[in-house]
């Protein structure tokens, strides 16, 4: 390695380092900003107001841990403060390979950006606005008389973010299809083609990834075949086909040059 790539290479990390610092510094002084307004108990209540409204009048949630109660809502404050600094973090990431794009790639940056931040965002707002409140209510009708239900507050924010997390990467179906056709992995063409398997995959991917009841797994599976129909439309907006040279211009562009080269031999000789 020579020393200017030597150079380049340190000013790299260097950058680096400085952007990732500046992404947790905006984390932590949004975290900062709600543990004052409105506090993380208070952000923990908000997250939990699905479950508690569907169970039994006058039960609560428990706390097993002797920390549980303070960590469980500080590890929530934490996860908003990160959503609410997503999009500096990924102006952070875009600021630093943006660089070493092409133009072309430049102007494609900035849209993905927004649109996946807001697609992930979207995602984890119809998890809690929607599926949460269906959930809960149809695994509240299935619990017997017989036991009075007290989820802990652990295990329920376990469950939630790798719901938010489900369904926050399920709604960035459009982006990774319109990245792909515009890195030419794949073609649009193709992407119909794969239309019955994605539907196939979606099922089985949600099947996996959320509570064995129908609900859930209809609510996630579903959004995901509509947004894998937007991604091929938007795909198709973006992918712009190579115009074609006519058969007629392009043989008489190869005969005129034919011509140029010969008067030119013909004068050297």
């Amino acid at each position: 390695m020579s020393e200017a790539q030597e150079e380049s290479f340190i000013s790299h990390l260097v950058e680096l380092r400085d952007r990732l610092l500046r992404s947790l510094i905006a984390i932590a002084v949004v975290l900062g900003a709600l543990c004052l307004y409105p506090g993380p108990g208070e952000i923990y209540d908000i997250l939990a107001a699905p479950l508690t409204k569907a169970l039994p009048e006058g039960t609560k949630m428990v706390a097993i841990g002797v920390i549980t109660p303070f960590m469980v809502p500080l590890k929530v404050t934490a996860m908003v403060a990160f959503v609410l600094s997503l999009p500096f973090i990924l102006y952070q990431a875009w600021a630093f390979i943006a660089p070493g794009l092409y133009a072309h790639e430049k102007r494609l940056g900035i849209p993905l950006i927004i649109s996946s931040t807001l697609l992930f965002i979207l995602g984890m707002s119809f998890c809690y606005f929607f599926v949460f409140g269906q959930v809960f209510s149809f695994i509240a009708s299935f619990a017997p008389k017989s036991i009075t239900p007290a989820p802990d507050i652990e295990a329920y924010l376990s469950f939630v973010m790798t719901m938010f997390l489900a369904f926050g990467i399920a709604f960035e179906v459009p982006v990774a299809l319109v990245v792909l056709v515009k890195l030419g992995v794949v073609t649009v063409e193709k992407l119909k083609e794969w239309r019955s398997y994605f539907i196939v995959g979606a099922f089985v991917v949600a099947a996996v990834v959320t509570p064995p009841d129908v609900v859930s797994q209809l609510a996630l599976a579903i959004p995901m075949c509509l947004l894998y129909e937007l991604g091929i439309l938007a795909s198709r907006l973006v992918s712009r086909p190579a115009p074609e040279v006519p058969v007629a211009e392009e043989t008489l562009a190869t005969d005129a040059e034919m011509d140029k080269a010969e008067e030119e031999f013909r004068k050297l000789s």
